[in-house]
């Protein structure tokens, strides 16, 4: 079976955690596509990385999570959930991805 790359399930729970959010009008509908996508993307992170990565990588999440709201302000919402996304995506990659 082949298992999708932590980095694209981090990159889709920020991108379809805003989207779900935003299109059902429930926030905490959202929330739970992020969190879902965050754990399942800590545990990938973890196997393929250790804990100590993984503890960086899910403190990266967040922090994207957290840094997408005032970026949002300067530049649309969407291009910043994207460039978080892409950012997430990226240190995901380098550490966890890239070696397998």
């Amino acid at each position: 079976m082949v298992q999708v790359p932590s980095s694209v399930v981090a990159a889709s729970g920020l991108v379809g955690g805003y989207g779900v959010a935003r299109w059902t009008r429930k926030r905490q509908l959202g929330g739970v596509v992020l969190a879902v996508a965050g754990a399942a993307a800590a545990q990938q992170w973890r196997e393929r990385a250790g804990g100590k990565a993984a503890g960086a990588l899910s403190v990266a999440y967040v922090a994207a999570f957290a840094g997408s709201h005032p970026l949002a302000k300067k530049v649309g919402a969407w291009p910043a959930v994207f460039g978080a996304a892409g950012a997430v995506a990226l240190a995901s990659w380098a550490v966890a991805d890239r070696r397998g």
